[in-house]
């Protein structure tokens, strides 16, 4: 299964991040969450570690209309974007497929909403360059 698709781009981590959550912006998703994977394993492990962030995604009305059609897809929400230094002054986005993260859901009102999701956020990765 391919849960996701990638590229790399040529700027910093910082500067991805910056793109990403703009272009995100445009097709009405929010970043709800952060996870620093970099400080979390200094600060909980003592390891170095490159820039690696997980963004968590969310457009406010699609995630409320998924819920409606199924109370426990929370589990699987938000959409989770990475941002990976590849530490050759490039940059590793990856942004998730949503249809084929919910197929599990076995619930066709869910797969066709997250048609929906996929279509804006391929739409937000296909303007970042």
């Amino acid at each position: 299964m391919e849960y996701s698709y990638s590229k790399d781009i040529i700027i910093s981590c910082k500067d991805a991040e910056e793109v990403v959550r703009k272009e995100l912006s445009g097709v009405g998703f929010g970043v709800l969450t952060e996870i620093n994977i970099k400080d979390a394993f200094k600060s909980k492990l003592d390891l170095d570690f490159k820039n690696y962030k997980i963004l968590g995604a969310c457009n406010p009305g699609l995630a409320h209309e998924a819920i409606g059609l199924e109370s426990m897809v929370g589990i699987l929400m938000p959409c989770n974007i990475l941002i990976i230094d590849n530490e050759d002054g490039t940059s590793k986005i990856v942004f998730p497929k949503a249809s084929e993260l919910l197929k599990m859901t076995e619930n066709e009102k869910l797969l066709k909403l997250s048609n929906k999701v996929d279509e804006l956020l391929e739409s937000a990765f296909n303007n970042i360059s």
